[in-house]
């Protein structure tokens, strides 16, 4: 039904899904839902890969009842969230959960850094035969092989990467790419004028290159600074935008996201999970060990912009509803944990 109050908008009349308290409680709902399920996907995940728990879809398990009840636990709580905190705008609540995927986004932009940087070291010691000088034979020996590097040397990293992402406020993308671009001069200068080249110095640019553009979908689109190819688009008033985004987000975004998930992860053979329990490597030559990090990165950047899909969501409602929103009034709609 077209909206008759304001003649020749051809804005499509929601009030009863989008407008109204009722509708709103279902957005909020599906959105923190989205979030507490992902969260249990990652928990069951773990129990069937590391534990070898069955899964919520397998039939006359215990076990898999238990799993399924997460997810039931997961919506109810997300649901009984929103029930219990009517009065919090869709923007704060947008701005909240953005803010939470800026920090993961940080937080692997210093393990990438990191983690790339001090397993290249690592490689060229190895390369050049030096890493017996460095740590002593015994040391050496474990860290050539993948189920040590892995575990005892990137995971303390990615540790110490998500503290320094608590005490810094820069998601890094500049600088990332500034280092990728150092790194391929300093292949060219090294193959064309010193005639060496290793295989390292490539993962490495491979490395960062996937982590740059993996992760900063996330955060391009919550600057709007994705490409839009469209012919209607522009020329829609402010009202029909947000329309198509929160629908775009739910039908289209979200979805797509959780495809990615459920088929990298399905199982311990999904291809997220087989590389990270094997801590997979280049096979090639003198490489880094890092291979199965960079197929994890297609899981972060699922994840990353399943969490934006859902602030994007909230926030195009938002402005269907055109509802504002005060910064300096953000701390009356804390919740006590």
């Amino acid at each position: 039904m077209i909206n008759k109050s304001h003649p020749g908008s051809g804005q499509l009349q929601l009030k009863p899904l989008i407008e109204s308290e009722t509708g709103l409680f279902i957005v909020r709902g599906v959105g923190w839902s989205t979030l507490t399920v992902l969260f249990v996907f990652f928990v069951n995940n773990t129990l069937n890969v590391w534990f070898g728990w069955p899964g919520a879809m397998v039939a006359d398990e215990g076990r898999s009842y238990v799993q399924a009840g997460f997810y039931a636990v997961a919506i109810v709580g997300a649901f009984l969230h929103v029930y219990r905190n009517p009065e919090r705008p869709l923007r704060f609540e947008s701005k909240q959960i953005s803010d939470a995927n800026t920090f993961l986004i940080r937080a692997c932009f210093w393990a990438v850094l990191i983690v790339g940087l001090v397993d290249m070291f690592l490689s060229l010691l190895e390369v050049e035969q030096l890493l017996k000088d460095v740590f002593g034979e015994a040391i050496s020996s474990l860290l050539v092989q993948q189920k040590i590097r892995g575990p005892y040397v990137h995971m303390p990293l990615i540790g110490v990467s998500i503290v320094m992402a608590a005490y810094t406020r820069t998601l890094g993308f500049p600088w990332l790419a500034l280092l990728i671009v150092a790194a391929e001069l300093t292949i060219v200068m090294f193959r064309f004028i010193f005639s060496y080249e290793q295989v390292y110095m490539t993962d490495l640019v491979r490395f960062w290159y996937a982590s740059l553009f993996l992760f900063a979908c996330a955060y391009t689109l919550r600057e709007e600074g994705h490409v839009r190819v469209d012919v209607f688009y522009a020329g829609f008033a402010r009202k029909t935008k947000a329309l198509v985004n929160a629908v775009g987000s739910l039908i289209f975004g979200m979805p797509l996201c959780w495809v990615l998930l459920t088929i990298s992860m399905k199982d311990q053979f999904g291809i997220v999970n087989s590389a990270l329990t094997g801590f997979e490597k280049t096979n090639t030559g003198y490489g880094m060990y890092v291979q199965y990090l960079m197929t994890v990165l297609l899981a972060v950047f699922a994840v990353s912009m399943l969490i934006q899909f859902v602030s994007y969501l909230f926030s195009a409602v938002a402005d269907y509803r055109e509802a504002e929103f005060k910064p300096s009034e953000a701390h009356k709609f804390q919740v006590a944990t």
